[in-house]
C-alpha cells in the first residue's frame, strides 16, 4: 500500500541550465509538455539530502536519511505545472527500491559522500546501480548572497514553486504525486563543479549555457500518494 511520506530536504543546490525546449520535449513521455521561461526550457541538477524520511504521522526519530542527486526538468499536463525527473541517484538501497516500486520514480543506487566545512558543502555521487549507465557528480557549493523568497522573483518562482511530480508508470500511463511545503527561501549560490556526467547518462549533451544557481538550507515536506492524471 502506498502511503504519504514526511521528510526534510536539506542543503540543496539548484543548478539550472537553460536549454532548447525541443531538446527536452524529445525526452518526455506522451502527455507531458515542456514548460518554458522566456523561451527557454531548463535542465536542473539538484544535490541535497533527505532527512527523517518516514510514513506520514510517525515521529521524526522513526525516519531514515537519504542523500540524493537529481536531474529534472519542468513540465505541464493539461496546463498544470510540475516537475519531471530523468534520474534520481540515492544512497539508500531500500529507499531506491521502494520509490521505484511504489511511485515509478527512476531512482538509481549510488554511493554518496556529503560533508560540510568552511569551504561549503562537499557532495560526491557515484552511481552503482546494476545495468545502469554510469553517472558521476562532484561539487562544493554554498550560499553567495542574501536570502530572498522564491515567489518574489519570476525565474526562481518558475523553477522552484512547483508542487506536483509527474512520473510514467510501467504500463505507460502518467501519474502525479502532490508535494506540500512552505514557499522556498533561497540564496544566490556559487558552486565549484569538478565532475558532472548526469547529462550524458540521461542522453543529453552537456549544456553550453551558464547555469543559474540557488542554495536553500532546507524545507520540511509532505509527499502525498501517487495517482493517475
Amino acid at each position: 500500500m502506498v502511503v504519504s511520506l514526511e521528510m526534510g530536504w536539506r542543503q540543496l543546490l539548484f543548478e539550472n541550465y537553460p536549454v532548447d525546449p525541443e531538446t527536452v520535449q524529445a525526452h518526455l513521455p506522451t502527455g507531458l509538455d515542456v514548460d518554458t521561461f522566456e523561451g527557454s526550457a531548463y535542465l536542473s541538477v539538484v544535490p541535497f539530502t533527505n532527512i527523517n524520511v518516514r510514513p506520514k504521522g510517525l515521529p521524526e526519530w522513526a525516519g531514515v536519511p537519504l542523500p540524493e542527486l537529481n536531474l529534472r526538468t519542468y513540465v505541464t499536463h493539461d496546463g498544470v505545472p510540475g516537475v519531471y525527473f530523468f534520474s534520481l541517484d540515492a544512497e539508500g538501497l531500500s529507499g531506491v527500491v521502494g520509490a521505484r516500486v511504489t511511485q515509478s520514480l527512476p531512482y538509481y543506487y549510488a554511493r554518496i559522500a556529503m560533508e560540510t566545512s568552511d569551504d561549503g558543502i562537499y557532495f560526491r555521487s557515484t552511481r552503482r546501480h546494476p545495468g545502469a549507465r554510469p553517472a558521476e557528480y562532484e561539487a562544493t557549493y554554498g550560499a553567495a548572497g542574501d536570502s530572498f523568497e522564491a515567489p518574489d522573483d519570476p525565474l526562481s518562482q518558475f523553477l522552484l514553486e512547483r508542487y506536483r511530480l509527474y512520473t510514467e508508470a510501467p504500463g505507460g500511463h502518467l501519474q502525479y504525486t502532490p508535494v506540500e511545503h512552505e514557499p522556498w527561501t533561497v540564496y544566490p549560490a556559487e558552486a565549484d563543479v569538478e565532475e558532472n556526467t548526469l547529462f550524458t547518462a540521461n542522453g543529453f549533451e552537456h549544456p553550453d549555457s551558464e547555469p543559474v544557481r540557488y542554495y536553500c538550507p532546507g524545507v520540511d515536506v509532505v509527499a502525498g500518494k501517487s495517482q493517475s492524471v
